[in-house]
């Protein structure tokens, strides 16, 4: 597991990867985190039709962020969202993956 952590903590350090957010849990005091974002598209399946829609993901370190809840607020490059549904973590409780909206 040690070498997991060390290459999570490489990628998240990389300045061509991970970048500095603004994390500040509902009622909490803002702190500085490193993020990677994913920003990928989603096609959601309704019926006979596929739906493509926009989507802000970030993965958290769970080092710097242990409990991300939906509400709590990250703010990367002047840009502020909403964390929306329930974070999930990696197989490994390394990192959490958040869905974003505008705040």
């Amino acid at each position: 597991m040690m070498a997991f952590s060390a290459i999570v903590d490489a990628l998240f350090s990389d300045p061509n990867i991970g970048r500095e957010a603004v994390f500040t849990s509902d009622g909490g005091a803002p702190v500085l985190v490193r993020v990677v974002a994913r920003q990928a598209d989603a096609i959601t399946d309704f019926g006979d039709a596929r739906l493509w829609s926009e989507t802000t993901r970030l993965d958290l370190r769970l080092a710097d962020v242990a409990n991300p809840r939906p509400g709590d607020r990250l703010e990367i490059d002047g840009d502020a969202f909403l964390i929306q549904g329930e974070p999930v973590r990696d197989r490994e409780r390394l990192v959490w993956t958040v869905d974003l909206r505008p705040a």
